[in-house]
């Protein structure tokens, strides 16, 4: 059921998004050099590695610098700043959804880099379901809370996932999006 959910509103969503998505990615090219579109290695279900799309919102060349980013970070860019603010950064990952790579509710994809963080118990359950566009922790402080939070969370969700868990995820989430709650 989850994977059909899926499938329905995340092909539904592409196809509205995709004029918003083509129009943010002319802004991204004509703000700063470099490509429209990221992508980068994440972490998914079963741990297997799938390329995670987004809009570009840092500088070309800024992974280099870490994972985090803070208010203010001078690596994003102007329409970058506004393209995290208002989460339309992650309309892309529509795609990954389709594909199967992603759901639309899920813990945040880890980067490869991100495993040791983890410990065994809490990859494993991690592993044990897609990551999401959207999850608990993201409608529960998005990047405000700190990565214990995050990852308590996360386990949670893995724990308990359901359409009907799902379904209120998603509820909370178009409140933090419209709320530009945590973003930074």
């Amino acid at each position: 059921m989850k994977r059909a959910l899926d499938l329905v509103l995340g092909a539904a969503a592409l196809v509205v998004a995709a004029p918003i998505i083509a129009v943010c990615a002319m802004a991204v090219k004509l703000g700063s050099p470099g490509p429209a579109f990221y992508a980068a290695d994440r972490i998914g279900r079963g741990e297997r590695t799938f390329r995670q799309y987004k809009l570009r919102t840092m500088r070309v060349g800024a992974d280099a610098a870490g994972f985090r980013t803070a208010t203010g970070d001078p690596r994003i860019t102007p329409i970058g700043r506004f393209l995290r603010a208002t989460s339309l950064d992650e309309l892309p990952q529509l795609w990954n959804v389709l594909r199967g790579d992603m759901g639309l509710v899920g813990p945040r994809p880890a980067a490869p880099a991100q495993l040791g963080d983890y410990t065994a118990e809490q990859r494993r359950i991690r592993a044990s379901v897609r990551p999401g566009i959207t999850g608990l922790a993201q409608v529960s402080g998005r990047s405000s809370l700190g990565n214990e939070d995050s990852v308590a969370f996360d386990l949670w969700y893995a724990t308990h996932a359901s359409v009907g868990t799902d379904l209120r995820i998603l509820v909370r989430t178009a409140g933090a999006v419209l709320g530009r709650k945590g973003t930074n």
